[in-house]
């Protein structure tokens, strides 16, 4: 029997140790450059008398933000300044990524259309705005609102209470009334019951086969107990019309043309690669997937919903993610016409206050959220419709 001890590896021959020594010596040189950047400059800071910190967040912005969801006035602080820009990129972003899902879903499937005249269209589409910088297809839609669209005294009036002219889309909306409060309530109220209906449909599908019209009824509790909530509550019908006052209108709403061309811009934009998502996520399911769910007598629409489009969002998820992410981020080009995003409003307020450090840093750390929520909202959804294996 041989009983000789193993023969010693020295440090500098043994991968594992000389894995750990470099991730170490890494490590130090990291730390180290971090610590000398840092001190030079505050060093510099401190030799030109620049104060440094976020003191600066309490003190008067004195400046006007042309829009803005929450009440903001130039005597209010830079800090709620920036609270308006955060909630500015958060609207653009949420409601663009809802626009461009759908759009792009639906261009990726109408791209793989038998109809040759779909097909083509839908491809003519991805070509072009995929081919069409984004920044260049902002400056179209700027200036198609400022210098193509007329002026108020002139604005195109398609509908009845819609107006449309170089101060954006007016149009009128229902007065303030207890009744629209309830509505929404009864719109959560359904949302979680449509929850609990898809559950308990996709259960009893698997158990017994049979396919309960999940989507019909769905509509029909969403449009149904908001309708319901409000015609109990009076069913007001006062409406905000807008009206031609001077040179421009009052009354309703108004879009302004900073914030619907930035939409669009986006939206256009992102649904093309959206679209080449999709289209790439279906054609990964295999043929005779489609083969079989016709065979057993299923209908084109159950077919897509109920076998192609489950499989294709495996595939389609991940780069999904990035393009909602890469969204948010080109949210930030809205700095170029003007409309007023956390970039924008940060960077009004690095030059009056000559905080850039501070001033940089909030930005990275808003679409570091951004991007995180985001990444971990599409991961979690991911893993959700994963297979699992028996």
């Amino acid at each position: 029997m041989n009983t000789s001890t193993p023969e010693k590896i020295p440090f500098f021959r043994d991968p594992t140790k000389l894995a750990i020594f470099y991730q170490i010596l890494t490590l130090l040189g990291v730390g180290l450059l971090s610590y000398y950047l840092v001190n030079n400059t505050l060093a510099n800071l401190e030799r030109q008398s620049i104060s440094t910190g976020f003191g600066f967040l309490e003190k008067e912005a004195a400046f006007e933000i042309g829009e803005s969801l929450i009440e903001y006035g130039a005597a209010d602080s830079y800090g709620k300044a920036l609270a308006v820009g955060f909630i500015n990129t958060l609207l653009v972003s949420f409601i663009g990524i809802v626009l461009t899902v759908i759009l792009g879903t639906f261009l990726g499937i109408a791209r793989l259309s038998s109809n040759w005249l779909v097909a083509k269209l839908s491809a003519a589409y991805i070509e072009l705005f995929q081919d069409i910088p984004i920044l260049l297809q902002l400056f179209f839609w700027y200036a198609f609102f400022y210098e193509i669209l007329p002026s108020p005294r002139q604005a195109l009036n398609p509908i009845s209470g819609v107006f449309l002219c170089n101060r954006g889309l007016i149009f009128g909306v229902p007065e303030y009334h207890a009744a629209f409060k309830f509505a929404f309530i009864a719109l959560v109220i359904g949302l979680v019951v449509v929850f609990f209906v898809k559950k308990w449909a996709a259960k009893r599908q698997e158990e017994s086969g049979k396919i309960f019209p999940t989507m019909k009824v769905s509509l029909a509790i969403l449009i149904g107990f908001p309708i319901l909530a409000w015609y109990l509550s009076g069913a007001p019908t006062e409406m905000s019309v807008p009206k031609l006052t001077g040179f421009n209108f009052k009354g309703g709403i108004t879009i302004s043309p900073e914030f619907t061309a930035l939409l669009l811009g986006l939206v256009l934009y992102t649904a093309a690669f959206v679209a080449e998502v999709v289209r790439a996520g279906i054609q990964s399911v295999s043929k005779g997937q489609r083969e079989a769910a016709m065979a057993i007598g299923l209908k084109p629409g159950h077919v897509l919903n109920l076998v192609i489009l489950p499989q294709a969002l495996r595939v389609i998820v991940p780069p999904l993610t990035s393009q909602m992410l890469n969204l948010t981020k080109n949210s930030s080009l809205a700095v170029a016409i003007g409309y007023p995003d956390f970039v924008s409003v940060a960077g009004t307020t690095i030059n009056q206050t000559g905080q850039a450090i501070e001033g940089v840093a909030l930005i990275m750390i808003i679409y570091l959220i951004f991007s995180l929520s985001t990444s971990a909202y599409m991961n979690w959804y991911n893993k959700k419709i994963a297979l699992v294996e028996r």
